[in-house]
């Protein structure tokens, strides 16, 4: 059984299905995260969903680069869980089913591609505690 995290599913909404990978990166004791700029205090694991034609590992790859700017390799995946939430951005409840990785960050390329999104380096004992 995949564990479960978020709020109680409600019986009548409809939740729609949205695989996602994200990404554990630790290098030297810290965490490569990413947050909002508009919100600082809102940081995440890099990651998103896997789009139709793609697989975890092409989705992994592309989600961080987006988000951190970063490459990585050695992805290795730990496991998965489950969460029902409301989705903003794609205007609907989800059935999140996300899968999580860690890998090797290699080497940055430059700010995050993806509009809004910075990268951060936190010491692993102070980032779990927020993620």
């Amino acid at each position: 059984m995949i564990p479960r995290y978020g709020e109680q599913v409600r019986r009548g909404r409809r939740y729609r299905h949205r695989a996602g990978v994200y990404a554990i990166l630790e290098r030297d004791g810290a965490w490569l995260l990413t947050c909002k700029e508009d919100d600082p205090t809102d940081i995440q694991l890099p990651g998103g969903g896997i789009d139709p034609g793609e697989s975890p590992i092409q989705a992994l790859h592309r989600e961080v680069f987006e988000e951190t700017g970063w490459r990585i390799g050695a992805a290795r995946r730990l496991g998965a869980f489950r969460r029902f939430v409301w989705m903003a951005d794609y205007g609907y409840w989800g059935e999140k089913l996300c899968h999580i990785y860690t890998a090797r960050p290699v080497r940055p390329h430059g700010p995050p591609t993806e509009p809004g999104h910075r990268a951060l380096w936190m010491p692993a004992r102070e980032a779990a505690p927020l993620l």
